[in-house]
């Protein structure tokens, strides 16, 4: 096998010191376009980064980045844009929306975590940050993603994306169209890894299909990973996305570099229930991605929360009927969906409902019969309708007099 010859044996010592066990003569292997060896990854300790002092307001954030976004992974709320729709190549972000279709395809039944994937001659030569994958080789997608998602392996990424769509340009075209479902009107994707710097995107659709993936929680097995191995140790893997070591609640996400696209990264955090998507793209340095995505992180999580209301909150009284074949019907409030909020301000959100005092039959199921409202003073959050749960046909003769009957003979 074309292992990587170098500094295999240094590394292997440097991991055992950091308390990952190494094999004797292991290859260390890592996203060789970030800018950075892997001595300087693994040498870096805890206190790497200084606290960050955290403005009041986005106009005190300073982004070193061409383009930028910070969204409420739960709401879709954007709370700082710079630049956000611009066209700019993303290098290997790309292979968020990569490991979107895989993680759809796994949660779908179309692909399971140990079936098996031969490496094709394609996948194998595709260069760049790999595994070095020999064509015929066979891993699974477990091992597959693993490398795609902590070390950013094109040739993994092919290997995934022909496993799941027969060619490699069959899967970019469903990587156009679920970007398009997405609503990312701003992305063109021409491979599965970045390499190729002729396709774009831009920092709020990056943001979009990060936000996505992180509805899979699964992902985050090999997100938040910072150092693994594959081959049965013989390979060891080292991420370059700085934040799953040191920042607290990094849940992942893609780091990415060429010459063309700079430094990008977008990154995801959660804390207890409120969670964010940061993405910085085209930063000079290394350095200004990872302080730009910590100043988004921050400057969310110091003043703001995700905010569910209460399942109690939710309950309603049965609606009577009149002239119908039941005497009320059941009624329910679409469940609503996460909203950010000022912190502080959760708990002063109230609630009001607005519920029809009868209804005349017929009823149809889903028909709306009230509002619910959730309030912060008197700033309306959200109106929820409030449906009937099933429907409730009019009284006729025959149902009336087979009514009558069975009550005679009971």
């Amino acid at each position: 096998m074309k292992w990587r010859i170098g500094i295999a044996v240094g590394c292997a010592v440097a991991m055992l010191f950091m308390g990952l066990p190494a094999a004797a003569g292991s290859t260390v292997l890592y996203d060789e376009e970030s800018g950075e060896t892997v001595e300087q990854l693994l040498a870096e300790n805890a206190t790497v980064w200084p606290t960050m002092t955290t403005p009041e307001t986005t106009a005190g954030l300073e982004i070193h980045a061409k383009s930028a976004v910070l969204m409420d992974q739960g709401s879709g709320t954007i709370l700082y844009e710079k630049n956000s729709r611009e066209h700019l190549p993303i290098a290997s972000v790309t292979k968020v929306m990569t490991l979107l279709l895989v993680m759809e395809a796994i949660d779908g039944g179309r692909l399971s975590w140990q079936e098996t994937v031969t490496c094709s001659d394609r996948a194998a030569s595709m260069g760049g940050s790999q595994i070095w994958l020999e064509p015929g080789e066979i891993m699974t997608v477990e091992e597959l993603v693993k490398a795609a998602a902590v070390v950013s392996a094109n040739d993994a990424c092919t290997a995934l994306a022909e496993h799941i769509s027969g060619t490699l340009e069959a899967f970019v075209a469903a990587m156009n169209e679920r970007a398009a479902q997405l609503g990312m009107q701003n992305t063109r994707f021409v491979d599965c890894s970045g390499l190729d710097d002729s396709g774009y995107s831009c920092a709020y659709d990056v943001a979009l299909m990060s936000r996505e993936l992180m509805t899979h929680p699964d992902i985050e097995r090999f997100t938040t990973i910072w150092m693994d191995s594959l081959r049965g140790g013989e390979s060891q893997l080292v991420n370059t996305n700085k934040l799953v070591r040191h920042y607290t609640g990094a849940t992942g996400l893609k780091t990415g570099t060429t010459q063309q696209a700079g430094h990008c990264l977008a990154a995801t955090a959660k804390r207890e229930k409120t969670a964010f998507v940061a993405v910085v793209l085209g930063c000079d340095t290394t350095a200004h991605r990872f302080d730009g995505a910590r100043a988004l992180l921050d400057y969310g999580f110091s003043g703001f929360v995700s905010y569910t209301p209460p399942a109690e909150q939710l309950t309603v009284s049965a609606v009577p009927v009149l002239h119908g074949q039941a005497e009320q019907v059941k009624v329910e409030v679409e469940t609503p969906a996460s909203m950010l909020l000022k912190k502080g301000t959760d708990s002063q959100v109230t609630s009001s409902v607005e519920l029809a005092a009868d209804v005349q039959a017929p009823v149809e199921k889903g028909q709306v019969l009230g509002t619910w409202r959730l309030l912060l003073g008197d700033e309306v959050l959200g109106e929820y309708p409030i449906r009937a749960v099933q429907a409730v046909p009019a009284v006729t003769f025959r149902w009336a007099y087979a009514w009558l009957l069975s009550c005679l003979l009971a």
